[in-house]
């Protein structure tokens, strides 16, 4: 193992935090009433989900 691998930032979090940040802007377009955008938001935070899944499933086989 090498040592600079302590300073390659996670491509996970990343994703994590993307996903959850359009979820949350998803939650407040459907408050607010803007349909349009909720799904369209949400479409957006399930190809996230996507890319995050693959990654994970990718470390599991390695």
């Amino acid at each position: 193992m090498s040592i600079f691998k302590w300073f390659k930032k996670d491509p996970a979090k990343k994703l994590q935090k993307e996903y959850l940040l359009k979820l949350e802007k998803a939650m407040h377009a459907q408050r607010n009433g803007n349909i349009r955008e909720y799904s369209f938001l949400t479409a957006e935070a399930e190809a996230v989900r996507e890319k995050l899944e693959a990654l994970d499933s990718g470390r599991a086989e390695a």
